[in-house]
């Protein structure tokens, strides 16, 4: 069996397509249940930037990515002609390579972010409880999250790294020049928008209002933030009045609407409005950025300014990838042992066969022979057969664990020591006899 990723990130799709496939935290585990329908063992991994769906292949057929694309497709409602230009499917030695980069912050649109070890930890957590865990894809998300912990704390990627309520911020400075005198809406009472409005305190913003569809919870984050809390049912009003608005409620839906928006514009036609919708799916209707004065964006829109975040990184990303590489090769070396020890078995099952079958054989011809002289014929067989076997056994032990990579085995044409092993010796032939 080999690792497979299928998935979706913010470098292949638009956040259109991927606040379809967003999968909330209260409905995982109905999602892993569907999983669970097709196969038996899976990982989701669903964060505002990415939905990747991990699973064991048979690399001979193509039926399970197959399954896990049609899966997407039904989550999202979506057509093929919607998803499949946007989707991505790594096999093996790419999809290990793949996960850790992941983990380690190096597929993420902010170089080195922290949240997405702890996401990936509730990832496998969450298939756990769903009895989609098995021995190999948790020791493939063990070693991950251990790589993304190791590339943290022997590199420097981690160390002032930009988050994405950070990011956003940034933005609004971008267009409300005087930003400490703002008055400040945060919609959502989650991490996201805690960090965004920490970030704006720290700028000195001292005017914060904080709504949430839980008031206990809009209370508990305002007094936080020095802020004061306020109720969705006022939103028109609190929109009137802000500067700058952060949105992160994690709603299936639209929770501002253009409607709403042009009517607390009315009374400030011309003084800006900030939007910053950090939510998947997006909590801002799209056409409220096409009123007059209002600056929408949306968590695509950081990619400017994750870019200048990539580039001032390089030499902490490119000595992240060595780590990535070497626990890749750790990684593989583990699953190819894995592989090897029931082949070795198998040869060895196969092999005792054949010689108590043909020892039999030959003791029921020569029924002249006396005990210790068939005990001399069972020792010599058992010899010869552990004699013929050794090379074949330490070359699999030596080379089926260490082997050619998947990605150089597909480009030589070559079969790997295992199956070259399992055809040799017909191991997965039955015996005719």
């Amino acid at each position: 069996m080999q690792v497979c990723v299928v998935g979706v990130n913010h470098s292949t799709t638009p956040i259109a397509i991927r606040e379809k496939l967003s999968i909330s935290k209260e409905r995982l585990q109905d999602t892993l249940l569907s999983l669970h329908n097709y196969l038996s063992h899976g990982v989701i991994l669903s964060t505002c930037n990415r939905t990747e769906v991990y699973t064991l292949v048979n690399p001979d057929t193509s039926s399970a990515e197959l399954t896990l694309i049609n899966l997407l497709k039904t989550h999202g409602n979506l057509t093929e002609a919607e998803l499949i230009p946007h989707i991505y499917v790594y096999k093996h030695e790419m999809a290990i390579r793949h996960l850790f980069k992941v983990v380690a912050g190096l597929d993420s649109m902010l170089i080195g972010e922290f949240e997405i070890l702890g996401q990936v930890r509730q990832a496998l957590e969450e298939a756990e409880r769903a009895q989609m865990i098995n021995l190999p894809l948790r020791t493939l998300f063990q070693h991950a999250i251990r790589t993304g912990r190791r590339v943290r704390k022997e590199t420097a990627i981690s160390r002032n790294a930009l988050s994405v309520s950070s990011v956003a911020v940034e933005l609004a400075a971008r267009v409300i020049s005087n930003i400490r005198n703002s008055r400040v809406l945060v919609i959502g009472a989650g991490e996201a928008g805690r960090l965004a409005a920490k970030a704006l305190v720290e700028r000195g913003v001292t005017r914060i209002r904080v709504t949430s569809r839980s008031q206990q919870a809009a209370s508990s984050l305002a007094l936080t933030l020095g802020g004061s809390p306020t109720t969705l049912s006022n939103l028109g009003k609190e929109l009137s009045d802000a500067d700058i608005v952060i949105t992160c409620t994690g709603a299936p839906h639209f929770v501002v609407r253009r409607r709403i928006v042009e009517e607390g514009m009315n009374g400030r036609p011309e003084r800006p409005l900030v939007l910053l919708d950090i939510a998947v799916p997006r909590d801002i209707e799209p056409e409220v950025g096409q009123i007059k004065n209002v600056f929408l964006y949306d968590i695509d829109d950081l990619t400017g300014i994750s870019e200048l975040n990539r580039q001032g990184r390089e030499s902490d990303v490119q000595w992240a990838m060595e780590i990535v590489e070497a626990e890749v090769g750790q990684f593989i070396s583990w699953w190819q042992t894995l592989e090897v020890k029931p082949v070795i078995s198998a040869l060895v099952e196969k092999a005792e066969d054949i010689r108590q079958h043909q020892l039999n054989l030959t003791i029921k011809k020569m029924n002249h022979l006396t005990e210790e002289e068939q005990n001399y014929m069972d020792a010599m067989s058992r010899a010869i057969v552990a004699k013929i076997l050794h090379h074949p056994i330490e070359c699999l032990k030596k080379n089926g664990s260490k082997g050619i990579s998947v990605t150089e085995n597909a480009e030589r044409g070559n079969k790997g020591y295992i199956q070259v092993v399992r055809e040799l010796f017909a191991l997965d032939e039955e015996d005719s006899e």
